[in-house]
């Protein structure tokens, strides 16, 4: 399939922006580059679900405090501590080194997700690799919060609780459901990155990433980066850094991994798949067509995203279908 329409004409909004072009410029270019970069991730306004109640909030962890945002839908009380209802972590994707509370994949995602399934969501604003924090201490923050959201709720008796994340969030969402002895009841992923070494794309997809300017792109050197400023090194990497490595078993919590079409990083989630499948392990997959990597960095509104927020709450709802 081809790269969807609403995506690739927005792509001519950085012509003449290539990371070579920019860098010739000293940063001539940088404020029109990062007014074309709104405009290209614009998809109008979004109101979160109006049955949906968000605080903020903080937990405490290894490094200190964590901030949290609380997304409980309407007719529960946010300030019960333990709802008989589906509740899912969510970590945000950024590279281990970007991304907020606030971003759509974090903000929107979990919002979208509570209304979708009825379920509480609990999205962890964890530490950044900056070149001083690195690995552990991103993935102690998400275990933190994981570990608090799942003994606030072990009192109810059936409650079923998930952990999720995006892109480099799904790497510490499951990164945290292997480390910790408090079991999830389902692990969602989407488009994850989960490997250092990531193997190349299937090449009837190659024509259409050709298209898209060299930032958009995670070739080996980005990847490098990634890994470096996370871990502090490429080599000798602790299995939890990238835990795609870590041997699958037919053990695992049931899997939902969702994956972008036009995606460097697809082949990290595919491996993972394969794995999975190949262990027995219980894994639904989709891949959603005509969307590029982080495609859930968006709203509702634009292609792709809407049919997998209502998948990964498919996902969610199966924990209770289960439960029953």
């Amino acid at each position: 399939m081809a790269l969807d329409p609403y995506y690739r004409d927005r792509l001519q909004l950085f012509d003449g922006f290539s990371d070579a072009q920019r860098a010739a410029a000293g940063g001539a270019l940088e404020a029109s580059f990062q007014e074309r970069l709104a405009a290209y991730g614009d998809d109008g306004p979004w109101q979160p679900p109006v049955d949906v109640v968000i605080t903020d909030e903080v937990v405490d962890g290894p490094h200190g405090e964590i901030p949290i945002r609380r997304y409980v839908p309407e007719g529960a009380d946010p300030a019960a501590a333990h709802l008989a209802r589906p509740a899912l972590l969510w970590a945000h994707g950024g590279g281990f080194a970007a991304g907020t509370l606030d971003w759509p994949e974090a903000h929107v995602v979990s919002a979208e997700l509570a209304a979708r399934a009825g379920a509480e969501v609990v999205s962890v604003d964890y530490r950044l690799a900056d070149g001083v924090t690195r690995y552990p201490v991103p993935l102690d923050d998400v275990l933190a919060v994981w570990e608090w959201l799942v003994d606030e709720r072990s009192v109810v008796p059936g409650s079923r609780t998930a952990i999720g994340g995006a892109s480099a969030g799904a790497a510490l969402a499951l990164a945290a459901s292997l480390r910790s002895d408090r079991r999830a009841d389902a692990v969602l992923l989407a488009y994850p990155f989960l490997h250092a070494v990531v193997p190349p794309l299937p090449q009837d997809v190659l024509p259409e990433m050709d298209v898209l300017p060299d930032f958009m792109r995670f070739p080996r050197e980005s990847i490098e980066w990634m890994v470096e400023n996370y871990v502090g090194r490429l080599d000798d990497l602790p299995e939890l850094a990238l835990p795609g490595v870590v041997p699958v078993t037919a053990d695992r919590p049931p899997l939902s991994v969702l994956l972008s079409e036009f995606d460097d990083l697809r082949p990290s989630g595919e491996a993972f798949i394969a794995a999975s499948e190949a262990a027995g392990a219980s894994v639904r997959s989709r891949l959603e067509p005509g969307v590029l990597h982080g495609h859930l960095n968006r709203h509702p509104v634009a292609p792709g995203v809407a049919p997998s927020l209502d998948w990964l709450a498919e996902g969610l709802r199966a924990m209770e279908e289960r439960a029953g």
